[in-house]
């Protein structure tokens, strides 16, 4: 009787963990593909799910942050999906490449088109909107983007709270793409790449006497084999002669 309802209330535990991990995890979030590191470029994708059992996502808008504004966004095309880029004046300018910058990317809206009963994210379903942005930010860990959400039964909703330190998730979170470390500079690379004297010439230097030498080690260990395969053979024929003339 004691196993079966410890049994049952495992069950029903992990029935219920199961359901607060899928309840957490159905917002739209945002993820790089590979790293996006500070001061660089990097391509992400928005992820959407689809929440509702009777009504299809139609439209998804994605607001950058005015603080960290982002000069570069390119975004992927998605079949059954037109894209929208918004623009807008900055306070103060951006200077890119040597270049000053007067507007960024404020807003990029995706619209499902085609026949009403199969455009867009159908329930159970999500999709993803990549996008190549940047250049990302030298001085701040993450960028929090804010999101809108509209189904084709004009119910909208938007993933616009930021997530307080310390305080549990919010009910409707914003995605936030962290951002890592910076590259290692391309001035340090080529110059391993090159190498000079002490870097990777020499280092491909090392790797080919130390393959010279272990081919000429093995050479001479199958040398030395085949000789004392060759005096095993010869001696085994004398015994072998021997024992024919006794």
């Amino acid at each position: 009787m004691n196993v079966s309802r410890i049994a049952l209330a495992g069950g029903v535990a992990a029935s219920t963990v199961l359901l607060l991990a899928g309840t957490a995890s159905a917002h739209v979030s945002v993820q790089p593909q590979g790293e996006a590191a500070k001061g660089g470029y990097a391509t992400v994708n928005f992820k959407v799910p689809n929440e509702r059992d009777n009504a299809s996502t139609t439209k998804v808008e994605v607001n950058f942050p005015t603080d960290h504004p982002l000069a570069s966004v390119m975004p992927q095309a998605v079949p059954g999906w037109d894209i929208e880029v918004t623009k807008s004046k900055l306070a103060k300018p951006l200077e890119m490449h040597g270049q000053k910058i007067n507007e960024a990317v404020s807003k990029v809206t995706w619209t499902a088109t085609g026949d009403k009963d199969e455009r867009g994210i159908r329930p159970g379903d999500f999709q993803q909107f990549p996008l190549s942005i940047g250049q990302l930010p030298e001085d701040a860990d993450q960028l929090v983007f804010k999101a809108i959400q509209t189904y084709d039964n004009k119910e909208v909703v938007r993933w616009i709270e930021e997530q307080k330190k310390g305080a549990e998730e919010p009910e409707s979170p914003a995605p936030v793409l962290a951002l890592t470390a910076p590259a290692a500079g391309e001035h340090g690379a080529a110059a391993d790449a090159k190498g000079t004297g002490s870097g990777a010439q020499a280092d491909k230097q090392t790797t080919a006497a130390s393959d010279a030498s272990a081919s000429d080690t093995t050479a001479r260990v199958l040398g030395i084999v085949g000789i004392v395969i060759g005096i095993a053979g010869v001696a085994f024929g004398v015994l072998a002669g021997r024992r024919r003339t006794a």
